[in-house]
């Protein structure tokens, strides 16, 4: 990553957190001219548009004042969507009641389940599964997906 990128990142990183927002992921495409650079936020109770509006008009203008690209680019931000796995414990809180993919690790080996998230006590989260409750440890989790019911 250039250090023009690198210093963006780090931009990104401290406006969210000064907006008490999660930094989910850093994104940049494009080829050709135009860069496209995204930036995913979240939070404990979701993320709205002017949450994203703020955030972005506040990179922007530091992007801006420190005058950090030469050419044209475009910034997006928004929230992970469903799409990209919870990387913070503070992420799972609004998804009681909904079902997740987890993989996790049981000793040296990578399982897996589908189940529905019941609870959180501590760092401690306990999932519906068919016909058993389970309970992982947030550090067991290597990857967990919110799954769409329709």
């Amino acid at each position: 990553m250039s250090d023009t990128l690198s210093r963006i990142k780090e931009i990104s990183l401290e406006v969210a957190e000064q907006h008490q927002l999660l930094f989910i992921d850093f994104v940049v495409r494009g080829e050709g001219k135009v860069k496209i650079i995204e930036l995913f936020i979240d939070s404990e109770t979701g993320v709205t548009a002017d949450d994203c509006a703020v955030v972005s008009r506040a990179i922007n203008k530091i992007i801006e004042e420190e005058d950090l690209f030469d050419g044209p680019f475009r910034f997006d931000v928004s929230s992970p969507g469903v799409n990209r796995p919870l990387i913070y414990l503070q992420q799972y809180n609004k998804h009681i009641g909904r079902l997740f993919e987890i993989e996790f690790k049981n000793g040296d080996e990578i399982e897996k389940f589908k189940g529905k998230l019941l609870q959180i006590e501590d760092d401690k989260l306990t999932f519906e599964l068919t016909k058993e409750t389970k309970t992982l440890g947030f550090a067991e989790i290597v990857t967990a997906r919110v799954k769409i019911s329709f």
